[in-house]
């Protein structure tokens, strides 16, 4: 049974197993229900997910490790005796107190006169101390690179015959056809000496305007060069570029003609656009040619363009101006671009960048068979091989890629067996300025794809490419397309319950004082009750003074508390559903009385539900809480959770698949850090990209490094 990444972790009866292995190599099979990296033990452990309303065997209700003495303390004084009728509870309750104060006395005379030693070695997070730093994930990267960033690393991918005799940079196409005038006719010529004399014009066209596939194709396409070379004589040259005739047979050939594809264009004099028949319409013929995916760099690489429709003899010449208008459909984003190689509006480089790879990817190539539409830009056409289209043999599945590179300083040789996501990502890794894999780490999409999850066009917070500042550096890619990264610093999430955080508030010499009375209570009331028989008096006010400190200790206990915390022992908890700011901060520290500083916040813009305060001062609104709640009671009932970061005492609403387990620090936004939360596969050692956060950048400090992970 295959587990989706939109299915809930449940317990799975079929008897389908996965293997995976630890750090040491280590085997162990479980079951096909979600799992994570024990942060203490780095064991395979079985994702328990507290939940404000569990369902299946593993979720859980909401629990804590929370002092008992503060949260009892605290329901005391929230709760009258007299209001309801609860007095007999609320008794019961304040004996309880009375008792914990008693023990607390009782251990604290043990410790001095014999100490004792209660070391947990379960691997629990029993433990009450700041260590600084939050729980570490301590699973890395096992496994082989598909392609490796360093020429140093293996690299697994078949290299294709003649790849590496391909040179780093062709100004001259490897082939141009020549017309010969000592025997009047048109022949090929390979010499380099030749082919950098001499000017010619680079065909641009459509294949479905030249030839149509099937018995009389050959025909057609010797009709079509015939037109080809009777305009090259009018337009006074004598030589061409035609992918028909120019592109080599062999697959070192392909790949080299592919790699100086850009330059084809960059060196032609002229480059003519030969459209389809005007009679069947016009604009059909410019929407059609403008749809290939490799027009948009044959145009704007070129330093002339003139175009002629096959059923009428005039060539006439057009700016890149009036080619936007005429063939492009995507305005603003094309016109922009445009603008850009026309000097007009001149745009920083990886936002030319970002645009042409957004205009690419939105038009059809030769991998598509016969028929098909284009597909749209989706994420899910990206590493999804269950919604890939039918391939055309001898095509390049990273044709959109290919056609991308010619406008980067460094190129990639091309390889039949990549498909457009390796491309891209060998692309970046090339182009290490750019750095595009990196940054489409840290983006939202609006919809993450089962694989590759790292890719994205988007971002939810409507942020772009050139906005993010990476942290971290693509080391590969793997057989799967999983983006293998180095430098992160990450977390581990805690799902199970709240745990016991040793936190520290603001100095005062009043609390501490009074944090100390509740704890001679007892002594007090022991004291004078041994001392009743010898000294009556005294014994009577000693015992009155010890009850009143018992009866007045809970709120004395309160008060020594309720200082604002400067530091916390930092956690990432997670929840699964919506919570309350009042119910976090009765988990986390006991809850607060009426009064006393607020110990969480809302984010004013770190998730897809914040909402900022508008008023003088930076912060968040309480009605993200309303908002949360109404999105987990319609269509994402059940994929809503809450993250609370006890660093930054802030609290986040997001989205998302299943529960994620890690949290990985990728990268820098807006002021704010780009913080990836990841679920986990063990079966193929991969994190799956579920929900991003803007959190503070300083809580990065709190994350230890790790070493490679694979986003996949």
């Amino acid at each position: 049974m295959r587990l989706w990444p939109g299915q809930l972790p449940v317990t799975q009866n079929e008897a389908v197993t996965i293997t995976c292995y630890d750090d040491l190599g280590n085997p162990k099979t479980h079951g096909l229900e979600q799992r994570y990296v024990s942060p203490t033990t780095g064991i395979c452990r079985k994702l328990v997910v507290q939940a404000v309303s569990p369902s299946g065997k593993l979720e859980v209700p909401i629990s804590n490790h929370t002092n008992q003495a503060s949260k009892i303390a605290i329901w005391l004084l929230t709760n009258s005796p007299i209001r309801g009728w609860i007095i007999f509870k609320w008794i019961g309750v304040w004996l309880l107190f009375t008792l914990k104060l008693l023990w607390s006395v009782i251990w604290l005379l043990a410790q001095l006169f014999a100490p004792i030693d209660l070391a947990d070695d379960t691997g629990e997070d029993t433990d009450l101390y700041n260590t600084g730093y939050y729980k570490p994930y301590v699973r890395g990267f096992q496994g082989q690179l598909w392609a490796a960033r360093s020429p140093m690393e293996h690299s697994s991918r078949i290299i294709e015959e003649g790849e590496m005799d391909i040179p780093t940079h062709t100004l001259y196409p490897r082939v141009l056809i020549i017309r010969d005038p000592i025997c009047n006719e048109w022949v090929s010529c390979a010499d380099r000496d030749t082919i950098i004399r001499t000017k010619f014009i680079a065909i641009s066209y459509r294949a479905v305007d030249a030839f149509t596939r099937g018995p009389d194709q050959e025909v057609e396409k010797a009709q079509f060069i015939e037109e080809v070379r009777a305009t090259v004589l009018e337009q006074k040259y004598d030589a061409y570029w035609l992918d028909l005739e120019c592109v080599g047979d062999t697959p070192s050939e392909k790949n080299r003609d592919l790699y100086c594809m850009a330059d084809v264009y960059r060196g032609a004099a002229i480059t003519l656009i030969m459209l389809g028949k005007s009679a069947s319409g016009e604009k059909e013929c410019w929407k059609g040619w403008g749809e290939r995916v490799w027009t948009m760099p044959e145009a704007l690489l070129s330093s002339r363009l003139c175009y002629k429709f096959r059923d009428r003899e005039t060539v006439t010449p057009l700016s890149l101006f009036e080619l936007a208008n005429l063939a492009y459909t995507n305005y603003d984003i094309e016109q922009a671009i445009v603008n850009a190689y026309s000097g007009k509006d001149p745009l920083e480089r990886l936002e030319r960048l970002t645009l042409l790879k957004s205009a690419i990817w939105r038009r059809g190539t030769a991998a598509l068979a016969p028929g098909v539409t284009p597909p749209p830009p989706k994420l899910d056409m990206i590493g999804d091989s269950e919604k890939s289209v039918t391939v055309l043999s001898g095509a390049y599945k990273a044709e959109r890629v290919y056609a991308l590179m010619g406008f980067f300083e460094h190129r990639i040789q091309p390889n039949r067996s990549e498909d457009d996501l390796r491309a891209l990502v060998r692309l970046s890794m090339a182009n290490d300025n750019d750095r595009i894999a990196e940054r489409m780490v840290s983006m939202l999409p609006s919809t993450i794809t089962k694989t590759a999850c790292w890719y994205s066009d988007d971002d939810i917070y409507r942020a772009n490419l050139w906005d993010i500042l990476p942290e971290i550096q693509v080391a590969g890619v793997t057989d799967n397309g999983a983006l293998v990264v180095d430098g992160c610093r990450s977390a581990s999430i805690r799902w199970k319950d709240f745990p016991e955080v040793a936190f520290e508030t603001t100095d005062s010499l009043r609390r501490t004082i009074i944090g100390f009375v509740p704890y001679l209570s007892w002594p007090t009331l022991i004291i004078g009750l041994a001392i009743l028989m010898i000294n009556r008096v005294g014994g009577i006010a000693l015992t009155v003074i010890g009850l009143v400190l018992l009866i007045v200790s809970p709120r004395l206990f309160v008060f020594s508390q309720s200082g604002r915390i400067v530091s916390a022992q930092p956690w990432l908890i997670g929840v699964k559903g919506v919570v309350s700011i009042k119910e976090v901060e009765s988990h986390l520290y006991g809850g607060a009385a009426r009064g006393h500083f607020p110990r969480m916040y809302f984010t004013p813009s770190g998730s897809q539900f914040s909402i900022p305060e508008r008023g003088l001062d930076r912060g968040g609104s309480f009605r993200q809480y309303d908002y949360a709640k109404l999105a987990d009671s319609g269509p994402d009932a059940g994929h809503i959770y809450t993250l609370i970061d006890t660093c930054s005492s802030t609290m986040y609403y997001f989205r998302a698949q299943r529960p994620p387990t890690v949290c990985i620090y990728a990268g820098r936004e807006g002021g704010l850090g780009r913080f990836v939360l990841c679920s986990e596969k063990c079966g193929i050692n991969e994190l799956h990209k579920e929900s991003v956060l803007r959190m503070p950048t300083e809580i990065s400090e709190k994350m230890e490094l790790c070493g490679w992970v694979a986003l996949g």
